[in-house]
């Protein structure tokens, strides 16, 4: 009996889960089949541990979270010519600027690319990512603050044109 609550309860919560982390993977992959793999493997991820995950009160934002991470992870495995500006040739400039994206936030520390894309990419306020990692809001700041004066570096003058890609 317990057994199919919990399964309604998570198929309920899927439905509403979804949504959020296919648009953080799709922001990071820009490939519409890529991110929903990515996001259907962060609700398995959250379904495996749903007796936890269902009583976290930033559950969307640990999937988020895991999608995001999910969705740099499937960019490194892809990643088979160097990244630099104009190698895709797709015709798609957003393409070629979501791949450097996803080079340089796979560049940052564990930390700080879960910061940046809860906050960037996954639309979080300060207080939200904070509540989500377990850290304090100047921690947040802290990695934030690190994290995008990397990309900065990494990424040059193309960092405005990413930052518009991601929005």
């Amino acid at each position: 009996m317990g057994g199919i609550e919990e399964g309604d309860d998570f198929a309920l919560a899927f439905r509403e889960l979804f949504p959020p982390a296919f648009r953080v993977a799709f922001r990071i992959l820009g490939n519409i089949e890529d991110a929903e793999d990515a996001a259907a493997e962060a609700l398995a991820r959250a379904m495996v541990r749903w007796a936890r995950v269902r009583s976290l009160s930033y559950r969307e934002a640990w999937v988020m979270r895991v999608a995001s991470n999910v969705a740099i992870d499937m960019l490194r495995k892809r990643r088979t010519v160097p990244l630099e500006l104009g190698v895709v040739d797709d015709g798609s400039e957003n393409a070629t600027l979501r791949i450097a994206l996803g080079a340089a936030l796979a560049a940052l520390s564990r930390r700080q690319r879960e910061v940046v894309s809860l906050r960037y990419v996954g639309g979080l306020t300060e207080g939200e990512v904070a509540s989500c990692l377990g850290i304090s809001v100047n921690s947040v700041k802290k990695h934030m603050l690190r994290g995008t004066t990397s990309l900065r570096e990494q990424l040059g003058g193309e960092w405005r044109e990413v930052e518009s890609v991601a929005d």
